[in-house]
Order: structure tokens, then sequence, then C-alpha cells
């Protein structure tokens, strides 16, 4: 029943960073108007907006005009849920879990935003470095030395990666969004933590790189939001970062 009632309130949830990532980038309020198809502009029905759900029975478009609805809609939905139901599989009901939920919930709009616009906005980093200070210290999930190194550590780190590209490569390889949402994602997870997700998420843009390039999506030079992937390395972490630290440690 517990998961049950997480699953549904990541649906819940989901649905409301659908419209984050639709309307904050085009600075729109969050609350009024309320939903309704970005084509006709007509009000959603309650009944055509429940979560994955009314985007299967309507076949994926708006029941007024007949347009397509994105297929991103229902991901973020199935995918926040996912998300807070394998925190709580790993952390229970507990400070850890509250902490690192509300730090997903900001990872899922800064990826789909930084995709598809190529920015990682202040106002989404922002409060989550604010929250992040406020809720692992008073939670005790980490000590104010470690949160403070933690926001540290990743944004030096990234500044050095992006000012290294940039001599080498002649040309920005790393913007300060990444510096500013690395710093925000070590104040939740520590110095241990920053590394392990910057690691992952190098080694998950090199895949997707590689790929990019082998099927000829990709051709040298271009450029790939990165904030994705450092949400992707910090989601590894939460989930299994401690039992693959341990199996790495156990190798030596």
């Amino acid at each position: 029943m517990i998961i049950a009632g997480i699953a549904l309130l990541g649906l819940i949830l989901g649905s409301f960073l659908n419209v984050v990532i639709y309307r904050l980038p085009i600075k729109r309020s969050l609350i009024h108007p309320g939903s309704h198809c970005p084509s006709c502009s007509k009000p959603i029905r309650v009944y055509d907006n429940v979560p994955v759900i009314s985007y299967l029975l309507l076949r994926g478009r708006c029941r007024d005009c007949g347009t397509s609805i994105h297929w991103r809609y229902p991901l973020i939905e199935a995918l926040t849920a996912l998300c807070l139901v394998g925190l709580y599989l790993r952390y229970g009901i507990s400070a850890e879990f509250l902490a690192y939920g509300i730090l997903t919930l900001f990872l899922i709009p800064i990826s789909a935003i930084d995709l598809e616009k190529k920015l990682i906005l202040n106002r989404l980093t922002v409060p989550c470095f604010i929250l992040g200070a406020v809720l692992v210290i008073a939670l005790h999930v980490e000590t104010w030395t470690q949160a403070l190194l933690g926001a540290l550590s990743g944004g030096v780190i990234v500044l050095l990666i992006a000012l290294f590209g940039r001599l080498i490569f002649k040309k920005e390889s790393m913007g300060m969004g990444d510096v500013k949402l690395l710093v925000s994602i070590g104040v939740y997870v520590g110095v241990i933590g920053v590394l392990f997700s910057l690691f992952f998420g190098i080694l998950a843009a090199a895949i997707i790189v590689v790929g990019g390039l082998l099927l000829k999506k990709l051709r040298l030079g271009d450029t790939i939001p990165f904030g994705p992937f450092i949400a992707i390395g910090t989601l590894v972490y939460l989930l299994w970062g401690e039992s693959l630290l341990g199996w790495y440690l156990g190798q030596f």
C-alpha cells in the first residue's frame, strides 16, 4: 500500500513537473491558467488529466483538436513515480527519502529543460540549493561541513573542467549552469556523492556520444547538454552508490 501510494504521488507530482518544464522557460505562471492544450488552448477536462492513463485512452491526442500530445508527458509522470518508489525501496520513510526525493523532483525538470532548450535555469538550481541546505542540515542527512564541502567541490571541479575544455577545444565545453547544478547537488550528497555523480555522468555522456558517432546521429563538435547526464549519475549514486562503492573498494 505504501509503494502504491508513493507511486500515485509520483504520478501526480510528475504531472506538475510537466507544467514546470513547459512554462518555466517561457516565464509563464505555474498556476494560472489551468492545464490546457498548447495548440487549441482548450482547458483539459479533469478526466482527461489523469497521469499516463488519460494519454493512453486518448491515444496521445487532444480530445478537442486532435493534435498529438508529446510523449514526454507520460514519460515524465512515469519516471517521477519510478524514481520515488526506487528511493523508498532504498531508504524507506526517512529523512534521506524526503531530502533525496526533493532533489529528484528538481533534477527531472532541470534535465528535461536542458535537453530541449540547452538551458539550466537559476529558477530551479537556486531553490534546489536553498532547500538542500536547509533540509540536509535540519534533518541530519549531512553535517553542515559535509554539505558545504560537497557544494564547493562540485562547483570547483566542474568549473575546472569547463576552463580546461575551453583551453583545449577553444570553445565553451561546459556552461555555468552545469557548475550551479553540481553545487546544488553537492549540498545533498557531499564530496563523495559529487565525485561519484560526476564520474557516472561523464561515463553516461561518453557512451551516448560514442554511440551517436557510430550511428552517425552525432558529429564531432556537436554540443550536447550535460545536465541530464549529471542527473543520471546522481540518481545512480542515490539508488546504488553505496553498493557500487562497496564492490569497488572490495576489489583492492
